[in-house]
């Protein structure tokens, strides 16, 4: 027997060797076999790929009629042979037993065992076919390479974070969630933190404080910072009771000073070191002990005015064209927020009308209790009308501003809460915290008003609850929520931005009161009262003036 080396009849680009067998048969020793591999089977047929891909055969080459059955079994000669692709969903049994196909002139010759094995799968082959779409088989499939990715993609190895890193992740997390503008300035903040944990180096504490920072930064948001956990600690207690620096309130330069270089004292705590020195709302600190504050921000600003009980800091502060040099003492200031007195109108003898003042310095946490207790203290000395004094306040606790509003609204708005996408939340009353709502009220406001101190004076007004008097407050319309981190440091982190009832958004801008003050118009409590008692002082201000709507 020869065996000669060839080439299959298969048109496909990739050829697939066959054999060409010449042999002595019992029956006709004339008769050439070919002996085809199963894999250069190929398909002429267009009705072949619409059906199980075993093997096909048709009389002719124009009998296009009907069907091609799975398998067809030929008994006389044909002209033209076509065979289908193998039908690799085929078991791997059926494979193994039979891997070559003799035809004998067009004669489809199967052993035995070869054929009882392909019935059986053409068989099973129809019946899994009628049952089961075939969609449903390809989506099994694709599930099953989906998982196959997963596990490998699991089991793939990753760098090991550190404790330095967790710390990077944790307030990395806490922005993620937190932080109102979530295009985070216009960056892909999943993409910066992989790339911080391969770039950033994170071996010691101070390193890993450096990279938190420098990804803070890249939000360009002065009021979300980071705090180590010393300023963390200052900063709470500073809404706490007490405070040691020079009492001063500081921001960035708004309005008709947003140019001017340095920062805007926003307060000057009354009694403070600086208020006694004659720092007030509006001046411009050009330096901290010989240190230009152009480019420094308020934080760090902060920081330098706080230091030791007792301690000297030196300011350069600018107020129109006037520059001078101020050197100041720290001392612990404190942070009472309220102050109050009765202003006795001359008319009327022992029934006079008399006027209730309050001054609200500062939101710390004892702020609406203390407004609650002077607004009952007053009432028992028959006062019948009141006049909140807000200027220099430069905001604190956002819940207490809120809870203070509750005191003289019956019921209405308070503020809305607004983030990237629109209104978020509602603060509203009802009236069941209310203590004053129907005595005339005044309230006083200037460019050291900011913060929380402009969401209630914004409320009192938009619901026409009180007259506002003096000048545009400061426009600080950002809110932060203060985050603690595992190690003692935390996050201000800008959460939300709010309106007033009447969706006024003030950022940069402020409550626009009703009416102007004086300019002589005092600031301490002594001298409001000497203003109302004298019509003929510069600042008078008569009662119908102060609580007319």
């Amino acid at each position: 027997m020869e065996a000669l080396l060839g080439s299959s009849h298969s048109p496909s680009a990739s050829v697939s060797p066959s054999f060409i067998i010449t042999s002595s048969y019992r029956r006709n020793p004339t008769i050439a076999f070919k002996v085809l591999s199963w894999n250069s089977l190929y398909s002429g047929s267009n009705n072949s790929r619409l059906y199980p891909h075993i093997l096909c055969l048709k009389k002719s080459g124009n009998d296009n009629s009907g069907s091609c059955p799975p398998l067809c079994y030929i008994e006389q000669m044909c002209k033209n042979r076509m065979f289908s692709q193998p039908n690799w969903r085929l078991s791997k049994i059926f494979l193994d037993k039979q891997s070559m196909l003799v035809i004998q002139n067009g004669l489809a010759f199967l052993p035995r065992k070869f054929k009882t094995s392909l019935r059986k799968t053409v068989r099973h082959s129809e019946i899994f076919r009628n049952i089961v779409p075939d969609i449903f088989v390809r989506s099994c499939i694709g599930l099953m390479l989906v998982m196959a990715v997963n596990t490998a993609v699991a089991k793939a190895p990753s760098f090991a974070l550190t404790e330095e890193n967790l710390l990077f992740l944790e307030a990395w997390r806490t922005i993620d969630r937190a932080y109102i503008d979530k295009t985070f300035n216009g960056q892909s903040w999943f993409r910066y933190r992989e790339d911080a944990l391969r770039n950033e180096p994170m071996n010691t504490r101070q390193e890993t404080y450096a990279a938190i920072k420098k990804m803070i930064a890249t939000l360009d948001d002065p009021f979300t910072r980071f705090l180590e956990p010393e300023k963390f600690k200052s900063l709470r207690s500073g809404t706490q009771n007490a405070l040691t620096g020079v009492g001063l309130s500081i921001g960035y330069p708004t309005g008709k000073t947003e140019s001017a270089p340095g920062l805007v004292v926003v307060s000057a705590s009354p009694g403070g070191p600086a208020n006694r020195a004659g720092i007030s709302s509006g001046d411009i600190i050009l330096e901290i002990d010989n240190t230009s504050t152009e480019n420094m921000g308020i934080y760090d600003a902060a920081e330098r005015l706080q230091g030791p009980e007792g301690s000297g800091v030196e300011l350069t502060v600018r107020r129109g064209s006037e520059t001078r040099q101020l050197p100041l003492i720290r001392e612990k200031v404190s942070l009472n927020p309220v102050k109050s007195r009765i202003c006795k109108l001359p008319t009327g003898g022992n029934d006079a009308p008399q006027i209730g003042y309050i001054k609200l310095s500062t939101f710390n946490q004892n702020a609406s209790g203390a407004v609650r207790e002077a607004i009952e203290a007053l009432r028992k000395n028959n006062v019948n009308a009141f006049v909140l004094d807000l200027r220099d306040n430069s905001g604190g606790l956002f819940p207490e501003g809120v809870e203070i509003a509750k005191i003289w609204l019956n019921k209405g708005v308070i503020v809305y809460i607004c983030d990237s996408r629109g209104v978020r939340d509602i603060y509203d009353t009802d009236g069941s915290n209310v203590v004053a709502a129907s005595e005339p009220l005044a309230v006083l406001v200037n460019k050291g008003t900011a913060s929380a101190s402009e969401i209630l004076a914004g409320a009192l007004k938009d619901n026409k609850r009180a007259q506002l008097f003096g000048e545009p407050t400061y426009g600080k319309g950002k809110i932060q929520s203060v985050f603690q981190l595992s190690d003692g440091s935390g996050l201000a982190v800008t959460v939300a931005r709010y309106e007033t009832p009447a969706h006024n958004d003030i950022d940069k801008v402020g409550v626009i009161p009703d009416h102007p003050l004086p300019a002589s118009f005092p600031k301490d409590d002594e001298s409001f009262c000497n203003c109302l008692l004298n019509p003929a002082s510069a600042c008078h201000l008569n009662r119908v003036e102060l609580f007319s709507k």
